[in-house]
């Protein structure tokens, strides 16, 4: 309970505030000296403290994600929830429905290369005005193409968003719109990256040599998926059959080859 010693032992480690006595945990000078030098001290100071801007600023300054342990109020302050998710953008999913709805916050919080994270995916704690907002879209699946998952439908039609997407990770085609899973070059950035992702396309691609043939190059278990015409298409079969892609690299796609492809010398070989 001795404010001296309590401060001469913040000083080295702030954590320790923990085993001071709640007088002292009430004192601002000594919970600054522990926030200063460990955010973390934050969760044992006084409840009037944790309302204190200042003090909580100096720990999500240092991590984010110790916005927390304030008090409510402050979990609505814009200024301090700013800077905490610009340390860690999971921050979104403590703070107001009007943060959460607030576009430069959110973006902050996509946008975060912090410690604890540098993913777009904390976009699913926004509000529905900033998961309709292209520009704040953009940003989260420059980071992660799988956030399309919790974009607005409206966005997920629009093209420049949705190539973004696939860019970052193929797997974005599944939660495109139904024009843009017909539409060639966005497909195609997604079957170059996984050939399977074909069948998240619309049947017209499935059945574009084009596209099937940069498919089955990445993964032969594709054939099962296109036309019939296709799976007669010599050099169609003969590129699933040679796949060395991630997914295969075994002969044993012939199988969903129509006969004449099956009675191909050259193919079975």
């Amino acid at each position: 309970s001795d404010k001296e010693v309590v401060l001469a032992a913040v000083s080295k480690d702030g954590k320790v505030l923990h085993y001071a006595n709640d007088v002292v945990k009430s004192d601002r000078e000594v919970v600054l000296a522990a926030v200063n030098k460990s955010g973390l001290a934050l969760e044992h100071a006084s409840s009037d403290l944790k309302n204190d801007k200042e003090v909580v600023m100096a720990a999500v300054q240092k991590d984010g994600f110790l916005l927390k342990h304030a008090n409510s109020d402050l979990k609505n302050d814009k200024e301090v929830v700013l800077a905490a998710v610009q340390r860690d953008g999971r921050v979104l999913q403590l703070v107001s429905s009007d943060l959460k709805n607030d576009k430069e916050v959110v973006l902050a919080a996509v946008q975060c290369t912090g410690v604890a994270t540098h993913m777009g995916w904390v976009l699913q704690f926004a509000e529905e005005t900033c998961k309709s907002d292209k520009e704040v879209v953009l940003a989260a699946v420059s980071k992660d193409g799988k956030v399309l998952h919790y974009a607005n439908d409206v966005v997920k039609s629009d093209r420049e968003v949705v190539l973004a997407a696939v860019n970052k990770s193929g797997l974005a085609l599944e939660h495109a719109s139904s024009d843009l899973k017909n539409d060639k070059e966005v497909v195609m950035a997604a079957v170059q990256k996984d050939g399977f992702l074909l069948k998240h396309a619309n049947s017209d691609l499935k059945n574009d040599k084009e596209v099937v043939l940069a498919a089955v190059q990445r993964d032969g278990r594709v054939l099962q998926l296109v036309s019939s015409d296709l799976k007669n298409d010599k050099e169609v079969v003969l590129a699933a059959v040679q796949c060395t892609g991630v997914a295969t690299h075994m002969g044993w796609v012939l199988q969903f080859a129509e006969e004449t492809c099956k009675s191909d010398k050259e193919v079975v070989l």
